[in-house]
């Protein structure tokens, strides 16, 4: 039988379960990362005798695992709250995309891409970078004050069709669902806890992306002109009704409305179906990587569900009455992501 195990620490302190077996003192332990919430974080709950102490602003970091097998890093950050109770003790940390809500800059930038000012406000953040890739090409770009950078990050990485977060090890993504990805196979029946998927319409069929120049139409000097005719310079993906509308008067020519119409138009298709998946207990999944269903039951106004999904959200929990379990959000795949990636799996 397999016995979870962990490492956490916080500041000097240490708790090692595949070290000392019985230095077991976390009474329930959860992690919480999500591709679609400013930041992730964690909450440990523990005996007040033999716990460890923790304050405010201490460095954390935890590590999940079986006590016969190596612990992978599951999330690193810092200790926002302590709640000590009578019998027991509430630690409550933030990843390091805390420090992404908490950085505000005023800055204009000008004829650069999206990945360079992901890149200025990670630094001035002081987050380090593990992958970003340029993105869309702006004439113009204001970053101001009253928005924290976290809240730049998302509204450039919805412009561009990115994703964007943090990794286990603390260190920002920016960068499109493209390229190698692991994949994990989950197996109805073998690998599968409990599942809850859902399939939905699209928000909109059709998306048109205005900007507010005439763009290259006038040459590239033309950027910041205003214009009374829109027609040439909009971008639209998709066919049909209802039509969603997005101004962005940071998309100063044609090119960025088109981008920004396709990311939009694909994202609205990928959340056909999505749901949720419960494992025992796999910390190596990771935001972003894909998982493949297999031999999953069709369901009243659920069909098709085996196929290729990217997490989006991961949650580990850890008590001494339920063992170690891993949840997954999950999305499917476009039709063209899925195709390009189907030899990979």
């Amino acid at each position: 039988m397999l016995r979870p195990g962990y490492r956490i620490v916080i500041g000097d302190h240490v708790v090692d379960t595949t070290e000392e077996p019985k230095a077991s003192t976390a009474i329930e332990l959860s992690v919480r990362l999500d591709m679609d919430t400013p930041v992730d974080g964690f909450t440990l709950v523990q005996g007040q005798v033999g716990g460890l102490r923790a304050e405010p602003g201490d460095d954390a970091s935890i590590d999940l695992g079986y006590a016969d097998g190596e612990l992978t890093r599951v999330c690193t950050g810092l200790v926002v709250a302590v709640e000590p109770g009578l019998e027991t003790k509430r630690i409550t940390g933030h990843a390091t995309g805390d420090r992404l809500l908490r950085a505000f800059t005023d800055k204009t930038f000008e004829d650069t891409t999206a990945g360079d000012i992901v890149r200025a406000l990670a630094a001035s953040a002081e987050v380090e970078i593990e992958r970003v890739e340029d993105g869309v090409a702006f004439p113009a770009y204001v970053v101001d004050g009253r928005r924290n950078a976290a809240r730049h990050l998302r509204d450039l990485a919805v412009l561009c069709g990115f994703d964007t977060y943090c990794t286990a090890e603390g260190k920002l993504v920016f960068e499109g669902f493209t390229g190698s990805r692991t994949v994990h196979k989950l197996k109805y029946g073998e690998h599968v806890l409990a599942a809850e998927l859902v399939r939905s319409r699209p928000f909109a069929s059709t998306v048109e992306v205005w900007g507010d120049s005439p763009g290259s139409s006038r040459g590239d000097e033309s950027w910041a002109w205003l214009t009374k005719d829109f027609g040439a310079r909009r971008g639209t993906a998709g066919t049909g009704s209802p039509k969603l509308l997005v101004e962005r008067s940071s998309l100063r020519t044609a090119v960025a409305a088109a981008t920004t119409a396709s990311a939009v138009a694909e994202v609205f298709t990928e959340r056909g179906l999505r749901g949720r998946v419960r494992i025992q207990g796999r910390p190596q999944v990771s935001l972003g990587d894909l998982v493949r269903l297999e031999r999953f039951p069709d369901r009243a106004g659920v069909s098709e569900i085996d196929g290729n999904y990217q997490v989006r959200a991961v949650g580990h929990h850890l008590s001494k009455a339920a063992g170690l379990v891993t949840d997954l959000e999950v999305r499917s795949l476009a039709g063209a992501a899925a195709t390009a990636l189907g030899g990979l799996l």
